[in-house]
Formats: structure tokens, sequence, C-alpha cells
């Protein structure tokens, strides 16, 4: 993509000790012509598998009991990468079995969950936008870490990336004052339907420049790559939110870092570009493993079911449930299935006794319960 300019460097001066250099990048709302082999082949391959992977999500009975396991994982894999060290696991628990000094880890990833499921559900009638973004944003920040970061605004102050003070920064994005025009170009771009760019490499843009752009004075990283779910959901390359590529930038993410970096420095969107493919690759045939597992898993599960007589037809109910959300106690199940507490009791007790839940507290009161072997289709 030779006509792609990245931008400049532009002198801040409010004088002395403030005086700095921001990067101010060039707008994106224009045709590309790509003209690299190794992308085209790239992006072939990225769209067959993402193709193969959205059919798994159409096709599979009952897949929303799914969809939440996957949204919970790529929570906890964005969230990694910002430093959190909430594992699968533990998202799936409750507050209070939480370690105090773990809860605000934790809460990050409750807020990125709640934070998807708004904008997703919001999707039907807002397309993706500054008005979207501002609100999944408002989400994601609201009551934890970041919330005296104007949850919900774009910054009106400099921000920058690395370092102890803007002295030392590593990366410094754009001024506030720049922001307005910067996200409007954005979102034109994104949809311009007149500009002949494939989706997954506008896609990849985008992210290159809403990562530059950072528009908000925290979560700039999780509402970027939180947008490239979004963006696949609104062009339908997905129906249903089953690629967490946050799992593979969690893997690899220096060469992430690295990656976005290098086209700010040396104007080389290309191997960008070949590295989000990689990951919606990768990504694509991970996940349509796991949904390959899950049938497997649940093939297995209805044949430990049926061994319950008459208890069978509650138990079917209860497993539908435990796809969605892994962990119970007795009290959810009493109330789930709207049954005496001794019969919830008994239920877990058979469902333990045949192998689909772990408990996982070893206490003899507020139990919880796992359908583990299935949550670790997820761990990380």
């Amino acid at each position: 993509m030779k006509e792609f300019n990245l931008g400049n460097k532009v002198f801040c001066d409010k004088g002395k000790p403030h005086e700095y250099e921001y990067f101010l990048p060039e707008h994106i709302n224009k045709d590309f012509k790509i003209d690299n082999n190794k992308i085209l082949v790239s992006l072939e391959e990225a769209t067959r598998l993402l193709g193969e992977l959205n059919a798994y999500g159409t096709l599979i009975p009952d897949v929303n009991f799914f969809i939440q396991m996957h949204v919970a994982s790529e929570a906890v894999s964005s969230s990694k990468i910002e430093g959190t060290k909430t594992g699968m696991d533990e998202a799936l628990l409750p507050a209070e079995e939480i370690d105090p000094e773990k809860r605000d880890d934790w809460q990050e990833v409750q807020n990125y969950i709640s934070a998807m499921n708004h904008a997703i559900e919001n999707l039907v009638q807002l397309p993706v936008s500054a008005r979207l973004i501002k609100e999944t944003h408002c989400t994601l920040l609201s009551g934890v870490r970041g919330e005296y970061k104007m949850p919900g605004e774009i910054r009106t102050s400099q921000n920058w990336i690395g370092g102890a003070s803007i002295n030392t920064a590593h990366f410094i994005p754009p001024h506030h004052t720049q922001l307005p025009d910067l996200l409007d170009d954005w979102e034109k771009f994104w949809h311009n339907t007149s500009s002949n760019i494939p989706i997954l490499i506008k896609v990849a843009v985008c992210h290159y420049q809403f990562e530059t752009i950072h528009p908000f004075l925290d979560g700039n990283g999780r509402i970027g790559r939180l947008l490239i779910l979004l963006q696949l959901l609104e062009r339908g390359y997905l129906q249903n939110p089953v690629l967490y590529i946050s799992d593979f930038f969690e893997t690899h993410r220096q060469s992430y870092y690295d990656s976005l970096d290098r086209v700010r420095s040396h104007n080389d969107i290309d191997q960008w570009i070949l590295f989000f493919l990689e990951g919606v690759i990768e990504t694509s045939k991970k996940s349509k493993k796991t949904f390959e597992n899950i049938i497997q898993l649940r093939t297995i599960y209805d044949q430990k079911i049926t061994t319950l007589g008459k208890r069978a037809p509650r138990a079917q109910k209860l497993l539908a449930r435990l796809f969605s959300r892994p962990v119970v106690n007795v009290k959810d199940v009493e109330k789930y299935l709207g049954v005496q507490y001794a019969a919830a009791n008994n239920l877990v007790s058979d469902l333990v006794e045949v192998g689909i839940l772990r408990e996982l507290t070893g206490y003899s009161r507020n139990r919880y319960f796992a359908m583990d072997d299935y949550i670790k289709l997820f761990r990380k």
C-alpha cells in the first residue's frame, strides 16, 4: 500500500518545560492500491477461514448458549494485554468469591464483558460510530480504575504512551484539538462504500488509526480491539461474536506493539496488515477447533445425563444453561429450574458424580461448582 502516508510529527510549543512533539496521522478516507502479493494471499486465506468460522457459529444448535463464553474469553485476553491478572476461571466467579486484592482486575474484565454485550446489542440500531464508541467506553471505565479519566468522553488534554512523563514518552498521540477531525475521517473511511478496499484490510487500517489517534485518556487498547469484532459483525462477516482475536494479540504482545509502532516509524503499513491477517487466520482456526471440541464434549455430557433416569430432563435443561454460565451454586440451580433446594442439591450432586461438574471451594456451605472440562476449552 505505497500510497499510504503515515503522518508527521508536530511540534507543540507550550513554553518550557512543556515543549514536545506529537504524532499527527494523515487522513485515511481515501483509496489505497494493494500491490503486495503476500497480503493478497493472506487476505484470501483469512477470508476463507473466517467464513468457515461464521458457518460454525450459525449452524450449531443452541449456539447462543456458547456465545457468552466467547465474549468472556475475549474480555480476559484483551484485559490481560493491559496488565490485568484475571484468568478465565476467576472471570466466571461472582465478586464475593474473588480475593479483595484481585477484585479491581476482576471488575475490569466484567466491565469489558458488559461493554461488549451492550455494544453488540446496540449495533442493531446504531452503526459503528463515535457515538457507539463513546457509549461503549463509558461502560468499560465506569466504577473501575479509569473512572476518573472521562468515561465516554473524548479527551480534552494530551496523553502519551510509555514513560513516566511526556518528556520520556515512547509515543505521543495527536493533540486533543485534532481529535474531532481525525475521528470524523475514521468514521467516514469505515462507512465509505465507494472505496474498493476489502473489509479485512479496512478493519486492519481502522485499528492502526484508532490506536494512533488514542482518543481517550484510558481504555484505548481495549476499545480498539473490541471495535474489530463490532466491525466484522456490522458487515456480516460474523453473525455471532465468535472471533476472539485478542488471544492472538496477547500471545504475541510485543510483536503487536512493535508492528503498530513500525507503521509510524517506517511508513510500513504492509507488515501490520500481514500481522493482522495472520491473527485472523490463527484465531479463526483456533475458534473453529473450540467449536468442534464443544460439540464433542456436549455429546459426552448428553451420554452421561442419560444415566440419570427420570432426572435426565431436568439435568438436560440445566446443562444448556451451564454452557452459557458454567459456574453455579445450588441456589442458582434452585432458582433457574424452579425446584426446591433439596432437589437442586441432589441434581448438582448427580452431575458431580457423573463428572460434569466439579466442586471448587471445598467449603461445606456456599459451595460453587464448575463445568471444568468445558471451561478448559477457553483457558489461556
